[in-house]
């Protein structure tokens, strides 16, 4: 995610990033500006085309299409924050089951193994919402090594399984009661309630009917307008055709990118800097663990 500061207002407008929608746009721009450049030659030199222009009927559609993205702009910011409440109460199931931990389990042995696991499951939670998991980055403790984990299982599951063994083996042991047992699994429920809620954003994308009719608009609009706008604007339109387009395909771009906020893109949630904060918490919590 890029951090930057919003009342940088000139820094900002001449910033240009490999994300920024006008370095990606740049080869289309000039496609376009040559397109209605060759259209203004044709129709006002070559042809003298007379007819009445049709910037008036582009207004309308241009109108209609502007409420079709700000739904569409809408839509996908709403999954996006929808995302970082889910990544915020992250941090706070985190704390509080370290925290828990920390006073209600005695046992440094099973202390340690939480203070590992904890970090483990947001890592492969994030992981997970990319794409394979590699295993062999996740930490290991005495009794869950690499080896413990499945590379083609949901490994989110898997590093919730043992840490509801470890509950339930200290439940067995008689080292806590059943209200602490119910205590501690409130945590641990909500930590598996929020990658349920992740996966739900990230397998279930903007309706595809939807999605290519709102492209095939914008390309319609786009490669019909210089027709009407070299009749009154002439060469000019090679100027306007182009920012329009620019305007268009950057919104809606903007919108694909943060439909799906958590893998790599400029504008995804920081869920890389969140995991780095849950660990720092967690070992401050649960100071026990080997390395820390």
């Amino acid at each position: 995610m890029v951090l930057y500061n919003p009342k940088d207002w000139w820094k900002l407008i001449f910033a240009f990033r490999k994300s920024d929608t006008l370095r990606r746009n740049m080869p289309a721009i000039f496609a376009i500006a040559a397109y209605t450049a060759l259209i203004a030659y044709l129709e006002n030199d070559v042809f003298h085309v007379q007819f009445k222009n049709t910037t008036a009927i582009h207004a309308l559609v241009g109108f209609v299409l502007s409420l079709l993205l700000v739904f569409r702009t809408n839509s996908a910011y709403d999954r996006w924050w929808e995302g970082r409440k889910i990544w915020g109460s992250f941090v706070n199931n985190s704390r509080n089951l370290a925290l828990k931990i920390a006073v209600h389990i005695r046992d440094k042995q099973v202390r340690e193994r939480f203070g590992v696991l904890i970090p483990n499951y947001i890592y492969a939670a994030k992981e997970h919402l990319r794409g394979p998991v590699d295993i062999r980055k996740l930490a290991e403790c005495d009794r869950y090594t690499t080896a413990y984990y499945n590379r083609q299982g949901h490994v989110p599951n898997q590093v919730m399984l043992a840490m509801y063994t470890e509950i339930k083996g200290q439940l067995d042991s008689g080292h806590i009661s059943q209200e602490e047992m119910l205590f501690l699994n409130n945590e641990l429920q909500s930590f598996t309630d929020n990658i349920g809620a992740c996966e739900r954003i990230k397998k279930t994308p903007i309706p595809y009917s939807y999605n290519i009719f709102l492209k095939k608009v914008i390309f319609l609009y786009i490669f019909s307008m210089p027709i009407g706008f070299v009749r009154e604007f002439g060469y000019w339109s090679a100027a306007i055709v182009p920012i329009l387009f620019y305007i268009f395909a950057s919104i809606e771009m903007i919108a694909e990118e943060i439909e799906d906020p958590f893998g790599k893109d400029a504008n995804d949630l920081p869920t890389d800097d969140i995991y780095i904060t849950i660990k720092e918490n967690v070992e401050e919590l649960l100071p026990d663990v080997p390395g820390h």
